[in-house]
């Protein structure tokens, strides 16, 4: 299978799996690089996976929808472009002979989900929206601290092997700020080198693996004696309190310049 990272807007993914002649599409926020990408693969599209409501990831799909006859699947919780079959944590769908897992993972907004599939050639998928990016993760529009903190932990259990597909390239602003938090990082420092050198060939950054995000996304590394020290050096985050902990590091990124 081929996965295509398909640019759009001025920093989104849409992400396209291809099988031979058959593809699915992730959070299709434009439905124009999804036409353009369907007529370069000679592929038909077989369905639309939708991970939140923000126009961003929906905007395309009733053009994609009208246009080709897909299905679209998304979260129960949230108002997606119907018809749309509705999904919450523990489900399933299936699209290319593929079951995908949905994983609820609030947040961002209130009922984002994620799908998770673990083996697509030999290697797991997860489509994740804008609750994980490389070396971050979303801001919170509608959940908690807390609430994030429990879908990234969900997200982090999963195997390292596992490619994440992002919706945004945020990668290079992302890992700046990583190193604020944790200079010390060695495979933070290799890793921002490495997307430096990837965004200056014209080349994105993503896919990333859960196992490089465990190693250098401080988001996932709340619980390290470096961050757990940064946090408290921010504002007094009390080092026992996993929240406290992770709720400084997020506003601190969002006041980062």
């Amino acid at each position: 299978m081929k996965l295509i990272p398909l640019p759009a807007f001025q920093d989104n993914y849409l992400w396209l799996l291809q099988d031979g002649q058959r593809a699915l599409v992730v959070d299709p926020g434009e439905a124009a690089p999804v036409f353009t990408g369907l007529r370069q693969a000679a592929a038909q599209l077989e369905a639309i996976l939708v991970t939140h409501h923000h126009a961003d990831h929906t905007g395309g799909v009733a053009a994609l929808r009208e246009a080709t006859g897909a299905p679209v699947f998304g979260p129960a919780a949230e108002a997606i472009p119907q018809p749309a079959t509705a999904l919450a944590h523990g489900d399933a769908c299936t699209a290319l002979g593929l079951s995908f897992q949905v994983i609820a993972v609030p947040g961002h907004t209130a009922g984002h989900i994620a799908y998770y599939t673990p083996d697509v050639d030999g290697q797991p998928l997860l489509f994740c929206g804008d609750t994980l990016f490389s070396g971050g993760c979303g801001r919170l529009f509608e959940g908690t601290p807390a609430q994030m903190l429990q879908s990234l932990d969900t997200l982090a259990a999963l195997p390292g092997t596992t490619r994440v597909c992002c919706a945004h390239e945020y990668t290079l602003s992302n890992l700046r700020f990583a190193r604020a938090v944790e200079p010390d990082n060695e495979d933070l420092a290799r890793y921002q080198q490495h997307c430096e050198a990837l965004r200056a060939a014209g080349q994105p950054t993503l896919p990333s693996t859960l196992a490089q995000e465990r190693a250098i996304n401080p988001f996932l590394r709340t619980r390290e004696p470096a961050v757990i020290r940064a946090a408290h050096a921010y504002n007094g985050a009390h080092e026992n309190d996993e929240v406290a902990v992770f709720a400084a590091i997020r506003q601190w990124k969002n006041e980062f310049r």
